[in-house]
């Protein structure tokens, strides 16, 4: 696979020497048992799989390489690049404005963009209808196209399915800015809409099978699909495809689920179309990773990532269902060994942690990242647990085993 040239700094020894010495051992990529790194009276299992991904690493290079190149024009990103505030922090420290937040909202207008100005379209990509805006004012995009090469791929088969007049359901969260750029783009060639879990999906399928009147159909679902929408006709064949940073597992359930549903209401198979080739790689494999982690016994388990972070924070999920989870940012999050500052999914803000390194030795940790998360970021809080918890070996000493 193709290394990208990303900043030396968001690389880390430590870390980099792990994977190496992974890759080399287990080249087919079927081992997701963790790397169990012994700092004496500290022990790290650290996920087979995590940081950076192919389509963030292409995102990051193609933005700094466009920095150096072009230091005499005004540089602009749609939105976030990616979902992590330190490479986002770098990209603006770069000189770099946001035209928009994550959720859409205007911060630049585009009437104040001219053809001299360079536009970057972030990783997650973005809607037709914002491309055709930039193409209207002359704006070349292409070059500055850092969209997830996973991404388009549910694009194309979203595509093909339409053309095949299959309704195009998106598992996805329906603000994210990914899952407006595939709607976009599925509902450009036929009949969409998202749901964004199970539940939704069992609402669904009460208007497949008939159940609920189809008028109630536009107020359970507003705002989640496209123009002209015809709940009677368009939910007779359908294709689910998904946001590439949902668990995997969850848009397997609903696309067996609704399936299922499809095929009791109409008796025949080609009434749904197979689209289980539009999972990402990445995600499915950190996630796979975090399972084979939670098999080896801890104490507690830490999650590094942006807080805005989709496929973060299906990992955070994973580590909650087996044990004390701690989600956070910034390794000074960690405050002191008594206290951590860390992300609470479910109140959607952060909240202080007492205690929340036991006092028993040897500590045993579980340490995963987000796709978006610098290695960097991963070492310096192992560095900081170490510190707090007054390990006897040191980060140096373990990254020269694996680089032996």
């Amino acid at each position: 696979m193709k290394r990208f040239d990303v900043p030396q700094f968001y690389r880390s020894p430590l870390i980099s020497a792990v994977k190496r010495k992974r890759k080399e051992e287990d080249k087919m990529k079927k081992d997701f048992s963790p790397t169990l790194l012994d700092f004496g009276n500290i022990k790290i299992a650290l996920a087979r799989h995590f940081g950076f991904c192919y389509g963030v690493e292409n995102a990051i290079e193609i933005a700094f390489r466009t920095v150096a190149q072009h230091p005499e024009k005004r540089i602009f990103l749609l939105s976030e690049m990616i979902h992590n505030p330190q490479v986002n922090a770098d990209l603006q420290a770069q000189g770099i404005r946001f035209l928009q937040d994550t959720k859409g909202k205007q911060l630049i207008p585009f009437e104040t963009l001219t053809a001299d100005d360079i536009v970057l379209i972030p990783a997650f990509g973005t809607t037709l209808d914002i491309e055709a805006r930039l193409k209207a004012i002359g704006i070349e995009t292409q070059p500055y196209n850092t969209t997830c090469p996973f991404v388009e791929k549910v694009w194309n088969r979203s595509e093909a399915i339409a053309k095949k007049n299959f309704t195009v359901i998106i598992h996805g969260k329906p603000g994210h800015e990914e899952t407006r750029a595939t709607f976009s783009h599925a509902a450009a060639n036929g009949p969409a809409m998202v749901i964004k879990d199970m539940e939704e999906a069992i609402l669904l399928a009460q208007f497949i099978s008939e159940d609920q009147p189809p008028a109630l159909f536009f107020t359970a679902f507003a705002g989640q699909y496209s123009d002209g929408f015809d709940p009677q006709r368009d939910l007779q064949r359908i294709g689910v495809v998904n946001q590439t940073t949902m668990l995997a597992s969850d848009t397997q359930a609903i696309a067996d689920f609704l399936k299922n549903k499809v095929l009791a209401r109409y008796q025949q198979e080609d009434q749904v179309a197979d689209t289980r080739d539009t999972l990402c790689y990445a995600t499915l494999d950190n996630q796979t990773a975090v399972t084979g982690m939670l098999n080896t016994p801890a104490d507690l388990a830490i999650v590094v990532g942006g807080y805005n972070s989709s496929n973060t924070s299906h990992l955070v999920e994973l580590c909650e269902e087996k044990l004390p989870t701690y989600f956070i940012s910034h390794p000074d999050k960690i405050v002191s060994e008594n206290e951590i500052i860390h992300f609470d999914l479910h109140s959607h803000q952060e909240k202080i942690s007492h205690s929340f390194l036991p006092s028993k030795r040897p500590l045993q940790i579980l340490i995963t990242s987000g796709a978006s998360c610098p290695d960097a970021m991963v070492e310096a809080v192992i560095e900081r647990l170490l510190t707090l918890g007054k390990a006897t070996l040191s980060t140096e000493s373990i990254a020269a085993q694996f680089a032996l």
